[in-house]
């Protein structure tokens, strides 16, 4: 089992600090919003979908998503609660009504005297009738058309999503992950790959965005979805869109079919506080595997 690293003077200060304090020592995370969810389609349409980006994914501890450099860790102040929020993931796109999959939900970390980390949702994965994938967001949707999907959010987060190809040529754009962009659909329509993190002692893959559909053979498998969790599209050779996996903001497959097919949810995110000392109290009931790394999968608080 991993040993934490210890903070210069953390034991002789002990555990004695005065509220208000600040804290002499920092705090690592890894912050990861949820997934977009990917494009629904009619049994009318004639067109690949865009696979849903993964949330946005920011961290003090190694790379952060869309090739930035890790960001600084957070000084603390003893005493104070810091609210925890894990963005849901994006729901999927409606096949009756042609629509786009959801944006994920954002996650942060929040508190008195903090300016408020927050990872921006992944992009909506697009549909027939609206071929860009969302905006707007971190990892940005696959395109179904022919349109890459973007990436927008401050600072950058993940890349972007692959572009989309007619039904005959190819498969839609994948979503882009948090480690790599969306294939278009012209090569592969795979989502991109998410990134790995030994935060918690152990190295894991999260972030991935999810494959395009297909819509006509005799390309009718969907695309794979990237490395961490990403989902994959259905098909008319068969097989439900799948969802991007929980709790690792990944994006989620789009739908296609007879009757039409929604597409498939985007995954939730995660929020994760590695620390030199045990925290004081928290909420939302966050594992630790071990001392000092509080592994929030849903909304919670945690104070020091």
């Amino acid at each position: 089992m991993p040993i934490l690293e210890s903070f210069a003077g953390a034991s002789a200060r002990g555990f004695g600090f005065s509220t208000g304090i600040p804290w002499d020592g920092v705090v690592d995370y890894l912050v990861i919003a949820g997934g977009g969810g990917g494009g629904g389609n009619s049994a009318n349409g004639n067109q690949s979908l865009g696979g849903g980006g993964a949330g946005g994914y920011r961290t003090s501890w190694s790379t952060t998503g869309g090739g930035g450099a890790a960001e600084s860790k957070l000084t603390l102040v003893r005493g104070t609660t810091y609210t925890i929020t894990v963005g849901n993931g994006g729901t999927g796109g409606s096949g009756s009504s042609n629509t786009k999959g959801g944006e994920g939900g954002n996650s942060s970390i929040a508190g008195s005297g903090l300016s408020t980390l927050t990872s921006t949702g992944g992009g909506g994965g697009s549909s027939q009738d609206q071929a860009a994938g969302n905006g707007g967001s971190s990892g940005g949707g696959g395109a179904g058309y022919n349109t890459p999907g973007t990436r927008t959010a401050s600072p950058v987060q993940g890349y972007s999503g692959g572009s989309g190809v007619f039904y005959d040529t190819g498969w839609g754009g994948g979503g882009g992950g948090a480690g790599e962009a969306g294939a278009a659909g012209n090569v592969s329509g795979k989502g991109g790959d998410g990134l790995a993190s030994s935060i918690t002692g152990t190295s894991v893959t999260r972030a991935g965005g999810a494959g395009g559909g297909r819509v006509n053979s005799p390309r009718n498998a969907p695309a794979a979805g990237g490395a961490g969790g990403g989902g994959t599209g259905s098909t008319t050779g068969g097989g439900a869109a799948t969802a991007g996996q929980t709790n690792t903001g990944s994006g989620g497959g789009p739908g296609y079919g007879s009757p039409a097919a929604n597409g498939a949810a985007g995954g939730s995110g995660v929020v994760i506080i590695r620390t030199s000392i045990a925290a004081a109290s928290t909420t939302g009931s966050p594992s630790n595997p071990i001392f000092g790394v509080y592994v929030f999968n849903g909304d919670g608080s945690i104070t020091f």
